[in-house]
């Protein structure tokens, strides 16, 4: 557990193996919690790193799915429907951190397209139809700065799958003043 510390993970990109409880994937995504568990019971954004396991078990969201979870509630926020989010969501769902963040979402209201230059965003809007768009990498940056001030979870690979909790902004402090 020495040597772990926050900063580290996204110089090189979250670590799936750091989770979310509930309550801060909720917060930081936008979302209520009856949102999250609807997304997760009908598998449309499932917890990665815990899903729910009976009554007391906590569900343990990976920064990747805080991500898509953000994601989501942004394209719900502009009218795309939960049947069209899905498809989108089924595109991304095997693609890592590094990958999502280098993409631009693009709608006309109904389909959701995947841009990655310039030159795929001109083609959707030379149709002639009207298209908004979702920077992915505006929405991690965001969530970056944002989730880091909240404690994470690490996942003890030596305990079976025992999550031990880790303060994240407590050990950053601690970490200057030595």
């Amino acid at each position: 557990m020495d040597g772990y510390v926050q900063e580290s993970l996204f110089d090189v990109g979250p670590d799936e193996e750091v989770g979310y409880r509930v309550p801060i994937a909720c917060q930081v995504a936008g979302i209520s919690y009856r949102q999250l568990d609807y997304w997760a019971r009908t598998d449309l954004v499932k917890p990665s790193i815990r899903n729910a396991r009976g009554s007391g078990s906590q569900r343990l969201y990976s920064f990747k799915d805080v991500l898509v979870l953000k994601i989501v509630k942004r394209l719900l926020d502009t009218g795309i429907s939960l049947q069209n989010i899905r498809q989108a969501v089924e595109a991304l769902r095997d693609r890592g951190v590094n990958d999502i963040a280098e993409i631009t979402l693009v709608s006309d209201g109904t389909t959701v397209y995947e841009c990655r230059s310039a030159d795929e965003v001109i083609d959707l809007l030379g149709g002639g139809q009207g298209v908004f768009g979702i920077a992915v990498p505006g929405i991690m940056k965001e969530l970056t700065g944002t989730i880091a001030s909240f404690p994470a979870e690490r996942v003890d690979q030596d305990d079976n799958a025992e999550v031990v909790g880790i303060d994240e902004l407590a050990r950053l402090r601690r970490r200057k003043t030595s």
